[in-house]
């Protein structure tokens, strides 16, 4: 029942915000703010070091890439068009929205879509490290897990408490979820004063990011359920932001860059790979849900040089400062595979306007 009462106060609170019509369903005003939201775990949380960053706007095989960001002075540009909450964060974009001393996927998306769209750009961004799909995003329609799970899962519980109960165990399910839902209706009920220069305008939604799967990837019994709790997770959110096709990017995970094995079939990271691409496949989902391969971004300089990392540290920084399953803490990672999520978006905003034109 609590855990019933939770998710109704949520979807209340999502009805009562009335987001503007969506984005793929009828033309934009240019008073419209186009909103974004981008969630996961770590990676989207940002471990990119501003450090490494720091460098790397000066070294020549990274230079032309973070030329945007900044002005050629060692000043890092503010963006007057694009805006973000992170939590207790919240202003115009700029470096900086990850982890303390780091940013995320932020920084790459918010350049891009900014540079195209023309009415000002909101992103929520919603992420948490350590998180799974199966368990904590774990979306309503895709029900509890088998009764043995539970179990064992209140026999681990009780190792640290041992007054946990079985009701405790089942609202741990989707917590992440919910927490997700509730941060996107503060955002909504409080942006004119979290951003005064957005006052009068409204939120039209125009697309969702999503960049996870760690912690399913490396156990076997979440990594098998991806596909199915995925393909919850998008239906589930679209019905409770009420936006039936809600343009939604997936971003598969690429650390340690593209496949070089010999049977991809019996590959840990492969196999998860490829049901993170088959969430993505459904006939309804097509031509408003796409997969982003993150592994094409990945830098083996950075790889090559992390491998020597403890023998000058000073030397790595140039490259990265975190641990392979963080990207590396690679800015020209993370700034470009943000550069391709917000590609993708502007992609399916591309191909909603055409449908809307066809109908």
């Amino acid at each position: 029942m609590k855990l019933f009462a939770t998710i109704v106060a949520v979807v209340s609170l999502l009805a009562a915000a009335e987001w503007a019509t969506s984005a793929q369903d009828a033309p934009s005003s240019p008073d419209k703010v186009q909103v974004f939201i981008l969630a996961g775990q770590s990676n989207m949380e940002g471990k990119a070091s501003l450090e490494t960053l720091r460098r790397q706007v000066k070294a020549d095989r990274t230079k032309e890439l973070f030329a945007p960001l900044h002005d050629g002075q060692g000043n890092y540009l503010v963006r007057d068009d694009v805006y973000i909450t992170f939590f207790d964060r919240h202003g115009p974009l700029e470096v900086g929205y990850g982890s303390r001393g780091r940013f995320g996927p932020e920084l790459g998306f918010g350049w891009k879509v900014g540079d195209v769209i023309d009415q000002p750009v909101l992103i929520i961004k919603v992420a948490w490290g350590g998180r799974s799909l199966f368990r904590d995003f774990r979306p309503p329609s895709a029900g509890m897990p088998e009764q043995t799970r539970l179990e064992q899962d209140l026999q681990a519980a009780r190792k640290k408490n041992p007054e946990a109960t079985l009701d405790d165990v089942r609202s741990s399910y989707g917590k992440s979820y919910r927490d997700m839902l509730e941060e996107i209706a503060r955002v909504r009920e409080n942006y004119e004063e979290l951003f005064p220069k957005l006052r009068g305008k409204e939120l039209e939604l125009a697309g969702f990011v999503w960049f996870q799967g760690w912690n399913d990837m490396v156990n076997e019994e979440y990594s098998r359920d991806y596909a199915r709790n995925m393909i919850h997770f998008i239906r589930d959110v679209r019905d409770e932001l009420e936006s039936p096709r809600l343009p939604f990017v997936i971003g598969q995970l690429g650390v340690g860059g593209p496949y070089t094995g010999d049977n991809a079939r019996t590959d840990k990271r492969e196999q998860f790979k490829a049901r993170q691409l088959g969430a993505g496949g459904l006939p309804d989902f097509a031509g408003n849900v796409q997969v982003v391969k993150t592994d094409q971004y990945w830098d083996p300089e950075a790889a090559e040089a992390f491998k020597t990392w403890r023998d000058d540290i000073d030397a790595w920084r140039n490259f990265g400062d975190d641990r392979p399953y963080h990207y590396l803490g690679s800015p020209k990672i993370i700034y470009e595979i943000g550069q391709a999520f917000g590609e993708s978006a502007l992609r399916l905003r591309k191909m909603a306007a055409v449908r809307r034109q066809a109908s």
